[in-house]
């Protein structure tokens, strides 16, 4: 009995479950939002230069592109920064992510262990720096080279009342935006950041197992979480692709959309939606990246002697699919 129990145990081992306590390389978290808000003088353009010259790089990131006041060089730049570092609604949602978030500890955490597996596979990249912030509801993941920066007030949690006030944010991105869903999202930015290659997918399929791609790395980065908090569906969401499978799969073949090129084929399969277009109405979005995941997967478990570098460097997508043996019954 213990054998077969040995056996059983054996056969279920997640092979992404590698050894990581070797490895010492570690990312580095920068509270940047404590910091900018707790600044003494925050108000006048010279303490403003002392956080530009502490974080350079992520401060123009920061400044240009997620709350978009300009840069330090501009005119106006200290009056409109102060603009919303006063802001009566940045104010509230402060002390409303002060209250979700009263530490990173946790965050950490998680965010170095998942890039200790990324260096077990990738021992020779650079790690990036990774920067928390409030970003008055912008985008709530951004990268650039080696840096990293989350909006942790886009993870208020589903039922948050700003999403809803704001209108801006439809129901089915709402379910996610809450604090257990940052790590598969640092994890997916940074997949796609690091290997995505948008013009080599040129068809749905291509797409498809391109971001499927995508999902094994998160996978490889976080192979503990469950599969829906990676992708981000629901567990009734998730369970309708499992169900729905092989349907799903005859429809894209029956309907010759698998090397169909046009943009908004692509787009209904790939991108966020509240549903597939042309599934039925309970189908989550993205089901073209869920088969995507499933094929890379199956291609992955029947040639274990791939390694992940060596899929991520991998652009042939027919290939892929061909040599999965991917066939849902």
């Amino acid at each position: 009995m213990g054998v077969i129990a040995l056996i059983f145990f054996s056969c279920k081992r997640n092979p992404l479950k590698v050894n990581i306590s070797d490895i010492e390389k570690e990312v580095e978290v920068v509270r940047f939002g404590e910091q900018l808000f707790n600044l003494e003088g925050k108000d006048t353009l010279e303490t403003i230069t002392e956080l530009s010259n502490a974080y350079p790089d992520f401060f123009n990131l920061y400044t240009y592109r997620v709350i978009q006041v300009g840069g330090i060089g501009d005119d106006d730049f200290a009056a409109m920064i102060s603009l919303f570092l006063n802001d009566s609604l940045i104010q509230d949602v402060k002390l409303k992510t002060d209250s979700v978030f009263p530490s990173l500890v946790k965050l950490e955490k998680g965010l170095t262990k998942a890039f200790k597996y990324y260096s077990y596979h990738f021992p020779e990249k650079e790690l990036p720096t990774i920067y928390t912030y409030i970003s008055g509801f912008n985008q709530s993941v951004v990268t650039a080279e080696n840096i990293i920066g989350i909006s942790l007030d886009k993870y208020l949690g589903r039922d948050c009342k700003y999403y809803e006030q704001l209108q801006t944010t439809p129901q089915y991105k709402a379910q996610n935006m809450h604090k257990d869903k940052i790590l598969s999202d640092v994890a997916f930015a940074w997949a796609i950041t690091e290997f995505e290659h948008e013009d080599r997918a040129t068809n749905l399929l291509g797409n498809m197992v391109e971001k499927g791609k995508l999902m094994y790395l998160v996978d490889a980065m976080l192979p503990d979480m469950e599969d829906s908090l990676k992708i981000g569906y629901t567990t009734q969401q998730l369970e309708w692709c499992q169900m729905n499978e092989p349907q799903m799969w005859t429809y894209l073949i029956e309907h010759e959309l698998l090397y169909n090129s046009k943009r908004m084929n692509i787009i209904r399969y790939i991108n966020p939606a509240p549903s597939t277009s042309g599934f039925p109405l309970d189908s989550p979005g993205r089901t073209g990246v869920w088969i995507g995941w499933q094929i890379v997967r199956q291609y992955m478990k029947k040639h274990p002697e791939v390694t992940l570098p060596e899929l991520m460097a991998n652009y042939d997508f027919q290939q892929i699919l061909n040599d999965s043996g991917y066939n849902p019954e």
